[in-house]
């Protein structure tokens, strides 16, 4: 079982980290560092916005490089277990109190797809989801007060 530090990717968030981190760390830091030589070259960089803005994206990518580079060291990658509960990288199909019925992928936010609204297993949604089976009712507080959702049904995400 994961420890609290473990984030859970699929294969196909797995591959997609890996892509960008390696983009990132070649093209990315490549054109972040001609744009800084460009800037520089206009002149006095105490007034210069574009040697400003230059080093502000740098900072945000390297950030963004340290954060991809910590959640791959830490990942477990695997597929979704069919145990006919809610996992982490299934989607459930609910239905609210006023009979509206949404699709929830649970995965932590690294595992973004489209389509479906994420509900990350550190959420109050996800992890009052988390366990629950077709036919169970599940209720969470959020910051706008407390939602009950009926679980419908439940499937493996296949992306």
């Amino acid at each position: 079982m994961p420890d609290e530090k473990t984030t859970w990717l699929t294969p196909a968030a797995h591959t997609k980290l890996q892509e960008e981190y390696q983009h990132l760390t070649t093209d990315g830091r490549r054109a972040i560092e001609a744009r800084i030589a460009e800037a520089r070259a206009h002149g006095d960089l105490r007034e210069n916005s574009e040697y400003d803005t230059a080093k502000n994206d740098q900072g945000l990518m390297e950030a963004r490089i340290r954060m991809i580079q910590h959640l791959l060291d830490t990942a477990e990658v695997r597929e979704a277990i069919d145990s006919g509960a809610v996992e982490v990288g299934t989607v459930a199909t609910v239905v609210d109190e006023d009979g509206d019925e949404m699709e929830f992928f649970v995965a932590p936010a690294e595992n973004k797809v489209k389509g479906f609204i994420l509900a990350s297993p550190d959420s109050p949604l996800g992890a009052a989801l988390l366990g629950s089976r077709p036919g169970d009712t599940v209720t969470y507080e959020a910051p706008g007060g407390t939602f009950s959702y009926n679980v419908t049904s439940v499937r493996i995400y296949e992306g």
